[in-house]
């Protein structure tokens, strides 16, 4: 078993990428948009001048920096009544926990976001650290957050597994160097990520029992 466990927030612990999924779609129609089918997967996991970029290559004509607000708005807005678990999360928290494998969440969503979800779901003890995509200069798929919370929890990334629903989190999970389970949510693995992920799995109860019997 590693020292450490990094994971993503959206679509990993929570069902929220769902959310995301329906907000950037929802919102792109009241920027007097067609809403784009390609362009949830294209902008999850990223955030920052690299969030911006994704928006102006599929919505050319909108105010990217506007747009992105009223989504995660409307995000928040949703997730203050409740915060949509995804099955497993609290069973593989407590075994790494019980084990001690120190924890960190590495999510490009705001820090303030990430801590409330955490507490509102009496989760973020289970934590020694959070890192949120405006502390790092590159996000995913750059390896940058995975690299810095790892070095948060004091373990070295090979040492770490990183848990990620996304392909550009999983990508960034393998640049890291770190040993890299996807969980797909909204979008399938890519024939690169088939071969380079030490393991896709259908849900966390996979990745604990993978992890119990020391398959991964």
């Amino acid at each position: 078993m590693k020292k450490g466990a990094i994971f993503d927030m959206d679509g990993l612990l929570f069902d929220t990428e769902r959310l995301y999924k329906e907000s950037w779609e929802y919102m792109a129609e009241r920027f007097g948009q067609i809403p784009d089918p390609a362009f949830p997967p294209a902008v999850a996991g990223t955030s920052g001048d690299h969030m911006v970029e994704v928006v102006h290559k599929y919505y050319p004509d909108i105010d990217a920096q506007r747009f992105i607000a009223r989504v995660t708005e409307r995000v928040a807005e949703l997730v203050a009544i409740q915060v949509p678990e995804k099955p497993g999360m609290r069973e593989i928290l407590e075994y790494f926990h019980q084990n001690g494998v120190r924890m960190a969440v590495a999510s490009s969503s705001r820090e303030a976001i990430v801590r409330n979800n955490l507490r509102q779901t009496g989760v973020e003890h289970y934590f020694d650290a959070v890192v949120s995509g405006n502390e790092v200069e590159h996000s995913k798929p750059a390896p940058d957050i995975f690299l810095l919370a790892a070095e948060q929890i004091g373990c070295q990334a090979e040492d770490c597994y990183v848990f990620e629903d996304g392909i550009n989190g999983a990508r960034a999970g393998v640049a890291a160097g770190c040993t890299t389970v996807m969980v797909p949510d909204q979008v399938p693995p890519t024939e690169d990520l088939l071969a380079d992920c030490a393991r896709i799995c259908d849900s966390l109860h996979e990745v604990l029992r993978l992890v119990r019997d020391g398959e991964i």
